[in-house]
């Protein structure tokens, strides 16, 4: 196998939105799986990729390697059904791999499930490849480097899984072991599906824990990915898997990805939004589910124009490098993207976003033209229950905004810090949360905060979601409540997995934040209702949408910044005087610079005040020659638009002895 000098020319009449056909995806991942090679151990088991090692240690993330990459070249041999050169090639390789790291008396013996934490997901991407290509590679292995596979994988069985998308890391160990004749334990697989039941959230989506609003890309690549590859792959409905259930997580699916297809920017970036992003093109794996298994209900040409958009995306901004490795980053390397459990190889993840390269050449998401994707035809308005997000996209734009009133991975009442990725007002295909420096103690963009008299911001971690709607006439509507609180996190070093920060809280006031977005324009109300805890707070601070670029965005006048492919602006409505541009360096994987407007009041307003200000982003500068009107109630704002149409939105009083 050789790495390709140039991609295949494109095809703008099967495919003419990305030009990408079957033949692009083939020599992407080709290239991905021959960059690896020099990294490669002498016995094939290990990858030692560059970079620093995990929380996880060398072991595991050599390990990692392996696994990850195993994904990527089972399904490239599943696609070819085992035939050619380069299926051949693959088969070999890893083969010879699993013979020395399954071998205890190897240097490359794998460190086992039972005594390594990481070693249980990698263990769940080697059992499901040995089972999609078990006809040209498991039934081939001599039987003494079966004996030891199973052997190495039994580790797994009773040992403790975090409550979370884990589970199906030891669903799909024990199945493998259970169809290749090794030891199993029906108890785990069905604790592991009851704690699966329990993640379930209406519209098909699915929390990656089951008492936290922890919504992001797990749900497609993980939670939804697994459960239908098992029914697809094992032989477990009607037994293991009674049918009705394999059903209902069909029509999950379904629901999940009719949501999904509209958070695909027009030019193909997902959202920026939630932990891991280093797995990137991994947003496409449950569009892919959807079409092996024949479950996911989307046109087989939107398939394709989703997952090729997803996958272009990065390839034309030079994903992967020079030399053809993965990093930890979005566009580029970007170290601020790092987690505790992430090490060289974990990026390698987004293999799963190339399932779909198990699908032959004659399988009709790769021969159906593509379609257009959804925010490129008439735009997008449609409110995501579970996580409480309003969905907004304009053809004109191509960007996918969402405004969060619902998801923070934390608890209802917590009181921990924001984390940048989940519990700010705004995410989009576009743009990301400053993810290091001094925003993400103090938090700006896309935030309600009240600063202390030393300019510290509160956090809204631990809110309630009011409402989240959909009105006849289009119009979406969202609110949350909640305390706002100052926390001092200095001292927490504990390893990240999303989560925010703790550490010392003062409580604050009680802020009421909704969400009123029409074709793309949202008007945005705060409203600061109980006594603060803390007197000396000063002023409430509104903030926009980051604006990110190699040279500094152009400020101003007054709350806007704007770069040659992104405009963010503030305009004040209601009590909202002060306005200003934070310009920071070095804050954002998309740039080294990031603008963010805000607005603030003058002073601590007066309780029950409503504040308001219009919150746009987008190409090009929205007109701001007809603002809309508010008339405001005790319980209730109603909006009126420019062209007369009117949006009433109502905030609930706070009670009394809250």
């Amino acid at each position: 196998m050789t790495n390709p000098t140039a991609p295949p020319p494109e095809d703008r009449t099967l495919s003419p939105h990305t030009g990408w056909t079957r033949d692009h995806w083939t020599a992407y991942g080709d290239r991905l799986l021959a960059a690896l090679l020099p990294h490669r151990s002498p016995g094939g088991a290990r990858y030692a990729l560059p970079g620093p090692a995990s929380r996880n240690g060398r072991d595991c993330d050599e390990l990692e390697g392996f696994a990850r990459s195993f994904l990527l070249a089972g399904f490239r041999v599943a696609g070819e059904r085992g035939a050619g050169e380069p299926a051949a090639a693959l088969l070999q390789r890893y083969a010879d791999g699993i013979a020395a790291g399954t071998d205890p008396a190897s240097p490359e013996y794998w460190p086992r499930p039972d005594v390594a934490g990481q070693a249980k997901v990698e263990a769940a991407s080697i059992a499901l490849i040995l089972q999609l290509t078990r006809p040209w590679l498991w039934d081939h292995l001599d039987d003494a480097v079966r004996q030891r596979t199973v052997d190495w994988l039994a580790t797994v069985i009773g040992q403790r899984y975090p409550p979370i998308n884990w589970v199906w890391f030891r669903v799909v160990v024990e199945s493998f072991l259970r169809e290749a004749g090794g030891p199993w334990s029906p108890a785990d697989i069905e604790e592991d599906l009851a704690v699966h039941a329990s993640l379930r959230r209406p519209g098909g989506w699915l929390s990656d824990g089951a008492d936290e609003r922890a919504f992001d890309h797990y749900t497609g690549w993980a939670l939804h990915l697994y459960p239908l590859l098992w029914t697809h792959l094992f032989d477990v409905t009607g037994t293991l898997c009674p049918p009705a259930l394999r059903e209902r997580w069909a029509g999950d699916l379904a629901r999940y990805l009719d949501d999904a297809v509209r958070l695909v920017g027009a030019d193909g970036s997902p959202l920026l939004q939630g932990r891991s992003l280093v797995y990137r093109f991994a947003a496409a794996a449950p569009f892919w589910t959807g079409a092996l298994t024949g479950t996911g209900g989307l046109d087989p040409g939107l398939t394709r124009r989703a997952v090729s958009g997803i996958a272009r995306h990065f390839a034309d901004h030079g994903v992967p490098g020079d030399d053809g490795l993965l990093t930890l980053g979005w566009h580029h390397a970007w170290p601020g993207m790092r987690q505790a459990y992430s090490g060289p190889s974990s990026p390698y993840w987004a293999a799963k976003g190339m399932l779909g390269l198990a699908l032959p050449a004659d399988h009709p998401v790769w021969t159906a033209p593509e379609r257009a994707l959804p925010n490129e035809t008439g735009g997008v308005a449609r409110v995501a229950a579970a996580p409480g997000w309003l969905i907004s996209a304009r053809p004109a734009d191509g960007i996918t905004l969402v405004l969060n009133h619902g998801t923070d991975h934390a608890r209802p009442g917590a009181d921990c810090a924001d984390s940048p990725l989940y519990a700010r007002l705004g995410y989009s295909t576009a743009t990301v949360p400053p993810l290091t420096g001094g925003t993400v103690a103090d938090p700006l963009d896309n935030s309600v905060v009240v600063l202390d008299a030393d300019g510290h911001a509160t956090h809204r971690s631990g809110f309630t979601t009011l409402y989240a709607e959909r009105r006849p006439d289009g119009v979406l509507v969202a609110a949350s409540r909640g305390t706002a609180h100052w926390v001092d996190s200095a001292g927490d070093d504990s390893p990240d997995h999303g989560s925010g920060r703790t550490g010392k809280v003062t409580p604050g006031p009680s802020v009421t934040v909704a969400s009123v977005v029409r074709d793309g324009v949202e008007v945005r109300l705060a409203r600061v209702d109980a006594p603060a805890a803390r007197p000396e707070w000063r002023a409430v601070r509104l903030g926009g949408w980051p604006v990110t670029g190699e040279a500094p965005p152009e400020r101003g006048p007054g709350a806007r910044a704007e770069s040659p492919a992104l405009c963010s602006a503030l305009r004040p409505l209601r009590g909202l005087p002060v306005a200003g541009v934070a310009l920071e360096r070095d804050t954002s994987p998309l740039g080294t610079w990031t603008a963010i407007p805000w607005l603030a009041t003058a002073g601590p307003p007066p309780l029950g005040e409503v504040l308001a200000a219009v919150v746009t982003l987008g190409r090009s500068p929205e007109p701001a020659d007809a603002e809309p009107e508010l008339t405001v109630g005790p319980e209730a704002v109603t909006v009126r638009w420019p062209d007369g149409t009117a949006t009433e939105v109502a905030l609930p009083a706070v009670d009394s002895e809250a």
